[in-house]
């Protein structure tokens, strides 16, 4: 019975004090790069006194919580990873402002008083920022040149054959799935998805289409990607489509490789057979002296190299 009472009271003590300390941020969501502030408040004492309480962030990393006060233990970390957040203590509040939050800055954070007996009674609940994002929409074509424009660069402008089946995918990341649509420049019809297909294209299907990502809970996240098809005579020399002038870009970059290993390799052949090729005539240079073991059969008394 006694147990069960000091862990009841144990358990109000830290809802108590976990009560008071809380950390007060933005109600709505929040777009990459806006400012947000957050304030550790205390919401039983009034009169609480918010100089021995600092905010905390947590490292996903190094498993850890970082003090983002700035004193002479923690002011180079804050400064290489969390330089762009200012601490400030106006008229006995506690804020902590972010210029432009990124997702790496969205949280967890907290609030810890200094005076407290165990960190975690007198530390408020962990607080993370929403934080919405949504990067530029990328088009790839379904094919051979998937592998290259995934990787390299993102489509702009596509040469076809009359008559050739063209699909066509827009991508982007964002913090949640967003909904595609493809749309055509002067034509009223609107595609609700990532993927266009035009199973065997006409000269009416040149034009420019337009892939548009909208973020689901944001309405103001909306990235568009634009792209100009033109479709060529059926009769056309394939180097002029885009799947043939990306393979001549690639033929082209394996041949400028080949060259430079042959050449390399002519190169460090040339030199290990001029080395060994050389003569070593440093005997032919050796003084030779009267008594000594080389020295040839003479009548001359002086001591002279015989050379």
């Amino acid at each position: 019975m006694h147990r069960c009472f000091v862990k009841l009271c144990t358990v109000y003590i830290f809802l108590y004090f976990a009560a008071s300390l809380s950390v007060k941020g933005p109600t709505g969501p929040v777009v990459e790069g806006e400012e947000v502030t957050l304030e550790c408040i205390n919401s039983v004492e009034s009169e609480f006194n918010m100089s021995s309480v600092h905010f905390e962030k947590w490292s996903q990393h190094m498993k850890v919580w970082h003090r983002l006060d700035i004193d002479e233990y923690n002011y180079f970390y804050r400064r290489c990873f969390y330089y762009d957040m200012n601490v400030k203590r106006e008229d006995g509040r506690l804020l902590l402002f972010l210029p432009r939050i990124q997702t790496w800055s969205a949280g967890p954070y907290r609030c810890v008083s200094e005076n407290a007996t165990d960190a975690m009674i007198n530390s408020s609940l962990t607080y993370t920022i929403p934080v919405h994002y949504m990067r530029e929409v990328s088009v790839f074509r379904d094919g051979l040149t998937t592998s290259f424009t995934r990787y390299f660069s993102s489509l702009q402008d596509l040469r076809v054959k009359l008559g050739d089946r063209v699909e066509l995918e827009c991508s982007t990341t964002a913090s949640e799935t967003p909904q595609y649509f493809w749309s055509k420049e002067g034509d009223d019809w609107i595609v609700p998805s990532s993927k266009l297909r035009l199973e065997r294209v006409r000269d009416l299907d040149s034009g420019k289409y337009t892939c548009t990502a909208q973020h689901p809970t944001v309405d103001s996240l909306s990235k568009k990607r634009t792209i100009s098809l033109t479709v060529l005579p059926e009769d056309a020399a394939w180097y002029e489509t885009t799947t043939g002038r990306i393979a001549l870009m690639a033929s082209a970059a394996g041949v400028a490789l080949l060259v430079i290993i042959v050449s390399t390799t002519a190169c460090l052949c040339r030199l290990e057979s001029t080395s060994q090729g050389r003569i070593d005539d440093r005997s032919q240079k050796k003084p030779i002296y009267r008594n000594s073991v080389e020295s040839l059969t003479s009548t001359a008394g002086d001591k002279q190299p015989l050379v």
